[in-house]
């Protein structure tokens, strides 16, 4: 991987000033009472998880971590995207194609030491970037994780890819930490979420988690091999029957994020876990359906569009 010159994540300069350790401390407070996602649980989450949607104490639960070579290609590269599972998730949604490990929580509690050497493993094995995946309920954890990496001689960019339910609260102990943003906006309207994915709110809160996301790393930013340094990219998975509000979903995110976003239209929707009992999410999208959501994404002007950083260098 080649980057510009003097081009480092931006969490190492918070690591030399020990704000990152910092945050991180700042983060497991939170916990006491719980607002680092967008639930609101207020679990004490050091005593029970009785009332808790994430299901996850003190400690992170992981599935799987390994180079992925599926992800988009500003992430995977050549040598695959750093990912970490982590196990449970703060939506409920009853398509989840990986529900095993988002609603029964199959994985195993790590401590931060152990989060540190998974992350310090795969930069070993070559990954582009650390991908956190379905983190919106670990940030505290993933933070403290962190700073111990760092100090042990982490220096990829890192992802957070989430499926979008995150607290302005949680946005903000991130913010200079988290090089790339990869937020599902699964919903332009809340009713279809709340229908969905059990859960209220989700076009108020995942608008408002995009736009800071967007302040924070701007438009993607590539090296000369077209793999991502820093900036955001969105998932929109397209349903049946455009329950999900595909157009609000591009008009949202042409005219209030910006119309250089890079957006991967998703196509490969399929019912999954209780979706089958669902109408119409019992059967996959039509290729009309596709085609009428990309000519919608191509009417707004979105798609898989990048800035090579040699003409713009991102800010470091």
């Amino acid at each position: 991987m080649t980057t510009p010159p003097g081009f480092e994540p931006s969490y190492l300069e918070l690591f030399r000033s020990g704000e990152l350790a910092e945050r991180a401390s700042r983060a497991l407070e939170r916990l006491a009472s719980c607002d680092l996602c967008a639930r609101y649980c207020r679990v004490d989450r050091f005593a029970s998880l009785k009332g808790a949607v994430c299901r996850t104490g003190r400690r992170a639960v992981v599935s799987s971590l390994g180079p992925h070579h599926g992800e988009e290609d500003p992430l995977r590269g050549s040598r695959g995207s750093g990912t970490i599972f982590f196990s449970w998730c703060n939506l409920r949604c009853i398509f989840c194609q990986n529900w095993e490990i988002s609603q029964k929580g199959v994985g195993h509690e790590v401590e931060a030491q152990d989060l540190a050497g998974m992350m310090l493993t795969l930069q070993a094995r070559g990954c582009h970037n650390l991908n956190f995946v379905t983190p919106s309920h670990v940030v505290a954890q993933i933070l403290e994780a962190l700073a111990i990496a760092a100090r042990e001689g982490l220096h990829l960019p890192l992802v957070y890819n989430t499926g979008g339910y995150d607290s302005p609260e949680a946005l903000e102990l991130l913010d200079g930490v988290i090089d790339i943003y990869m937020p599902d906006v699964k919903y332009g309207d809340s009713e279809a979420a709340h229908r969905y994915s059990h859960v209220r709110d989700y076009f108020e809160v995942n608008r408002a988690a995009v736009n800071e996301m967007h302040r924070q790393v701007g438009d993607l930013v590539v090296d000369a091999e077209g793999v991502a340094l820093r900036g955001l990219l969105v998932r929109h998975l397209v349903l049946p029957e455009e329950i999900a509000n595909t157009e609000r979903v591009l008009a949202f995110l042409a005219e209030e994020i910006s119309p250089g976003t890079y957006l991967n239209l998703m196509d490969q929707y399929h019912p999954s876990h209780r979706a089958d009992r669902v109408p119409p999410l019992d059967r996959a999208i039509t290729t009309e359906e596709y085609l009428y959501a990309l000519e919608l994404a191509r009417g707004y002007g979105l798609g898989p569009t990048v800035r090579y950083a040699e003409a713009d260098s991102p800010a470091s």
